[in-house]
């Protein structure tokens, strides 16, 4: 007789786990569905955040991440896969667009680098978003660390003309590091190929028709 009393028992805790795993699993699930939505805006706020670091104020009056275009360029901007592109209106008119490029030859490794560009072609701002340089040296490039990057600020193919678009110690315009070239140069480079791209497709780019996510290439 007691080998039902047993199973009854078998039965009621298997029961209780259940109900138990249920109630945690449905915790768990509303608890990340009360945060995902806080957790994404947190994202969002951040990436404006960066985004606007590289353009004047009130060079724009719309929300940047509201006008996205994807970008895909091995040659000029180094990607590999599309990217994001922002733009920047001002009266309902673009007045510019921020691109992520790559110098793939740094020091140590590829640079990510987000480029600032006024529809007028010159340049708002570059700010280097990822690498591996050296501390202390290639580091540099980031402006936590000196003002090098805004040397950019106002330039244009142009402005250097081609020639100029180098290291000093390449005969170009553009300062080096003490005991650190290739970094800079690897920057350089990579801003000038930028410039380049946003001559060769501005038009595409500023499409009034264009919807977000679409890509130019």
């Amino acid at each position: 007789m007691a080998l039902p009393e047993i199973s009854r028992s078998m039965i009621k805790n298997s029961l209780v786990l259940g109900l138990f795993a249920v109630v945690t699993v449905g915790t768990v699930a509303l608890t990340q569905l009360g945060t995902a939505s806080r957790i994404e805006t947190a994202q969002r706020e951040a990436q404006v955040r960066a985004l606007a670091q590289i353009l004047p104020n009130g060079s724009y009056d719309n929300h940047l991440l509201d006008n996205v275009v994807q970008v895909f360029d091995p040659k000029l901007l180094g990607l590999k896969t599309p990217e994001d592109a922002y733009i920047a209106l001002k009266d309902g008119k673009p007045s510019a667009i921020i691109l992520k490029a790559v110098a793939p030859d740094g020091y140590s490794g590829a640079i990510h680098l987000l480029i600032g560009i006024n529809a007028n072609g010159t340049l708002a701002g570059v700010r280097a978003l990822n690498h591996r340089e050296t501390p202390g040296l290639g580091d540099r490039i980031d402006l936590s660390k000196s003002n090098w990057i805004l040397g950019f600020n106002g330039k244009s193919l142009s402005n250097p003309d081609d020639s100029g678009w180098a290291v000093k110690k390449d005969h170009g315009v553009f300062d080096q590091f003490a005991g650190a070239t290739i970094t800079p140069r690897a920057v350089v480079k990579a801003v000038h190929k930028a410039l380049q791209y946003f001559d060769a497709h501005q038009q595409q780019l500023f499409a009034t028709e264009r919807t977000p996510k679409q890509e130019s290439n």
